[in-house]
């Protein structure tokens, strides 16, 4: 089974392949990381603005959850932490761990 099928239908059919590869980079670093998208951008060199673009996607599909919103561990500022993964995005609302 391929990684591909956890993405929407609408990015899984792109003719350009840049969008879901860095999609699926996303997906998949989130699905092991709770982080803010300017953390996600230092980890994988795809832009921060791009992220957030991305991050809307992967919401209406069901697939990205918003943890908390606090300051940032890079950058400081207030922001949401993000995961692709549920069980841990139920852990950390829960006050196991961030």
């Amino acid at each position: 089974m391929s990684k591909t099928n956890n993405l929407p239908r609408n990015i899984q059919s792109c003719k350009d392949n840049t969008r879901p590869r860095q999609l699926l980079t996303i997906f998949q670093f989130l699905s092991q990381h709770i982080a803010t998208a300017s953390m996600v951008a230092a980890a994988t060199g795809i832009p921060q603005t791009t992220i957030c673009r991305y991050k809307s996607d992967l919401e209406k599909a069901g697939k990205l959850w918003e943890v908390t919103k606090a300051p940032c561990k890079l950058t400081g500022f207030k922001a949401y932490y993000l995961t692709t993964n549920k069980d841990k995005a139920m852990q950390a609302r829960e006050g196991q761990h961030l």
